[in-house]
């Protein structure tokens, strides 16, 4: 039979208590099927599945799952018609020894040349992995998935992805379904995918999420004056909740180094990269468009930040304290358990299959 509707996709179960989202005497998590997408691995009729897993009532949503208040806000905001891009920061890297990891190609135990050579740039001695990305590419471009494009970074063996431009909860859909995929094709060339906001300490660029958004009200004529009026004061005010969930050890990114704002003040800016919100020249020059909110880590949920940002935004911060109750409660899960910061970001993968 090919499956073309997730409605001919049955919940099934995993155990929970191995993923600490359970304890053992009732362990089961229940998945439930809500997007679909081909496969690019296996290709022919097969697909992937993208689930979100609940205990074992049905109802409630386990922990970690950010997908159900995410799409609640999506729907309350369904007439503002909210869009995304978001820019996938990440390292490649390789293992050196058992347990060891270093950015793909680099000498080991060493640094390459410093930066200013490698972003968006071409050649072998420029360019480290660009295999990997372009074969990631086509494999979303396969799958269905919004990527819109590719490019190196500024640190070496750090690349960019960027996926969109997506509506509502298509957003944390596609974007979790190419991390995934991004991973799958990590395996085949033995190179680990790093998330991390800053991964390499020194004189290297961090790596964040960089999201970009807009509205009906941003994007219609005049629509600079949303931004500035009525959007960034919103920002400003909610700026410490929204760093909350922007992602884990964001603030060693967050340092007004590297093409990064402080985490201490908001501020936003005409192409202003060391602000916490960017206003591109091309929004300014049509006095309509979108703005680039700089200050998610690349290892975001991208469920929990598109929803903070639409429910700020749109819907005046309605489900502002439910979010970050949702998120700390993840947060004391991950805590207790401790572990590696690389595995902290794995665990945060969705299930699919």
């Amino acid at each position: 039979m090919c499956i073309r509707d997730r409605d001919q996709v049955d919940w099934w179960t995993y155990d929970g208590s191995s993923t600490n989202q359970a304890v053992t005497h009732d362990s089961e998590i229940y998945l439930k099927p809500v997007q679909l997408f081909k496969d690019p691995l296996r290709k022919q009729n097969h697909i992937l599945v993208l689930c979100e897993g609940y205990l074992s009532d049905k109802t409630t949503p386990a922990v970690g799952n950010f997908r159900p208040i995410c799409n609640r806000i999506m729907e309350e905001a369904r007439e503002h018609k909210p869009w995304f891009g978001l820019e996938q920061e990440y390292f490649l890297l390789e293992r050196t020894g058992t347990t060891g990891w270093w950015p793909l190609n680099w000498p080991r135990g060493a640094y390459p040349s410093p930066q200013g050579r490698y972003y968006c740039s071409a050649g072998t001695g420029n360019a480290f992995g660009r295999l990997i990305t372009e074969v990631h590419l086509r494999a979303c471009l396969a799958a269905g998935i919004k990527l819109a494009g590719l490019n190196a970074e500024v640190a070496p063996s750090q690349w960019e992805y960027q996926v969109g431009i997506t509506e509502g909860i298509e957003c944390g859909d596609h974007h979790w379904m190419a991390r995934y995929l991004l991973s799958r094709i990590g395996e085949d060339y033995g190179v680990d995918i790093s998330y991390e906001p800053k991964p390499i300490a020194g004189d290297w660029n961090g790596s964040g999420c960089h999201t970009n958004f807009s509205t009906i009200a941003t994007r219609q004529e005049n629509g600079l004056n949303a931004i500035i009026k009525e959007y960034m004061p919103k920002l400003e005010a909610a700026h410490k909740e929204h760093l909350e969930v922007y992602g884990e050890n964001n603030n060693k990114r967050l340092t007004g180094k590297h093409e990064t704002s402080s985490m201490e003040k908001f501020s936003f800016g005409e192409g202003n990269r060391a602000s916490s919100v960017r206003i591109p020249v091309y929004t300014t020059e049509r006095g309509a468009g979108y703005f680039e909110d700089r200050r998610p880590a690349s290892n975001i949920d991208p469920y929990l930040v598109s929803a903070i940002i639409v429910d700020t935004c749109c819907l005046n911060g309605k489900y502002r304290q439910e979010l970050l109750e949702q998120y700390r409660k993840f947060i004391s899960c991950l805590l207790y358990t401790s572990p590696s910061p690389r595995d902290r970001q794995k665990s945060r993968m969705p299930s699919s299959a």
